[in-house]
């Protein structure tokens, strides 16, 4: 890794994300905000509610990128056990932090509430955590060494990545261009692949789409360098127009 590239991957977490009972709008958010600051997503792992499941991701994940981040199962039901899993990851013990009993009891105490067995659940953490604050509903996230553990719900997931975001460190940003090919991949495979092999320091994304009966592709060409960049666009251009004069002849 060098010190222009800081990379990451991500953890989503619950039973409902594989069932299809909730549809995830956690990943595109955190991709989203992470690619603006220069942190590159590099994976996404999703596992169900199971101990053993994200024990063994989250120790995957932890020692081959900088930063982890989670998604899901901190809240006070008897499923979400991603802190207990977080805890066995690190192998230190998963129990209630003071700081987030004493924050949680006032919040509720300030609402006539009482707060529960159940909602103290939501004060645990592995030992030696910091919090991750929570602006909307009280109850931190937290991280531990390079994990940062965070809820579910996608208004507080947001609200904690936003208080994240400013304590990483970040890289080069890739810049980005596009080229509109009005051309299918079968026709760009060969000579996109030889622009790729010769400016190996850019990446050359191919979408296809279908419009008004026609394959077409859009052409994205990321890197650091915006001379590399400019050099690789130009490229990829001048490769749509020898494919439309070879049509011509």
């Amino acid at each position: 890794m060098t010190d222009d590239v800081v990379t990451a991957a991500m953890l989503a977490i619950g039973d409902e994300l594989l069932s299809g009972r909730t549809k995830d709008k956690n990943i595109g958010h955190l991709a989203d905000i992470l690619t603006a600051v220069g942190i590159d997503l590099e994976e996404v792992r999703i596992v169900p509610d199971e101990e053993d499941r994200i024990v063994e991701a989250v120790n995957a994940l932890r020692v081959r990128y900088e930063y982890v981040f989670t998604s899901g199962g901190i809240g006070p039901t008897h499923d979400d056990i991603t802190a207990d899993a977080i805890a066995k990851a690190f192998g230190v013990p998963c129990e209630h932090d003071a700081a987030a009993m004493k924050l949680m009891a006032d919040n509720y105490a300030s609402r006539s509430i009482e707060f529960t067995e159940s909602r103290q659940r939501m004060a645990r953490m592995p030992r030696g955590s910091s919090h991750i604050d929570n602006p909307v509903s009280t109850a931190p996230g937290f991280h531990i060494g390079n994990v940062y553990v965070m809820a579910g719900v996608p208004s507080v997931f947001q609200a904690m990545v936003d208080n994240v975001i400013p304590t990483l460190r970040t890289g080069k940003k890739l810049l980005s261009r596009s080229v509109n090919c009005p051309y299918g991949e079968g026709a760009i495979a060969v000579p996109l692949r030889e622009i790729q092999t010769a400016y190996p320091d850019t990446i050359i994304g191919s979408y296809p789409k279908y419009e008004n009966g026609k394959f077409a592709t859009e052409l994205v060409i990321r890197a650091r360098d915006e001379q590399r960049l400019a050099a690789a666009e130009a490229a990829v251009r001048q490769m749509v127009t020898d494919i439309a004069l070879d049509d011509m002849r």
